[in-house]
């Protein structure tokens, strides 16, 4: 199976996670910067994972850019390290997310570039999630997914909300 990125499917189909950081992400509708941050979750079952945590970097974004602060996030994972034990089999960094609150919740040809070299880089990360998100009409939430694998295309991810 294929995804509209052109790459195979990954198997990475489920990703649940909570509320909050859609409405963290869509609640500055009203501001035109992107905002984003990190996700921390935890392995339920192969292939699936919930995301347990995020960071929120309100202060790097443009209104058609967002770079997160390493050492802002930095802080944030350590503190999910010592809450989940440093049980890093089961709880580890998932990806990114960010708002786009004035372009539709597809990657940027930049995103897509981030998110590539950070998978295919010398930091031992095998995956990573990018989640967009995005409020329209101050009630409609729109939030989708990707999979960046390792030397692999892009792919949509299914959200369980």
């Amino acid at each position: 199976m294929t995804d509209k990125f052109g790459g195979v499917a990954p198997r990475y189909q489920q990703v649940p996670f909570g509320r909050p950081i859609m409405r963290v992400g869509a609640s500055r509708e009203g501001c035109s910067l992107e905002i984003g941050g990190i996700l921390m979750g935890e392995q339920v079952a192969p292939d699936h994972f919930r995301i347990v945590d995020f960071s929120v970097d309100e202060t790097t974004g443009t209104a058609a850019h967002f770079v997160r602060s390493p050492d802002h996030h930095a802080q944030a994972l350590d503190i999910f390290f010592r809450k989940t034990g440093s049980d890093f089999k089961r709880f580890n960094y998932l990806g990114e997310w960010h708002s786009h609150p004035s372009f539709p919740v597809r990657p940027s040809h930049e995103d897509v570039i981030s998110m590539q070299s950070l998978v295919n880089g010398e930091r031992d990360i095998d995956f990573s999630a990018l989640l967009i998100v995005r409020l329209r009409y101050f009630l409609h939430l729109e939030a989708a997914a990707y999979m960046f694998v390792r030397r692999a295309a892009p792919a949509n991810v299914a959200l369980t909300i």
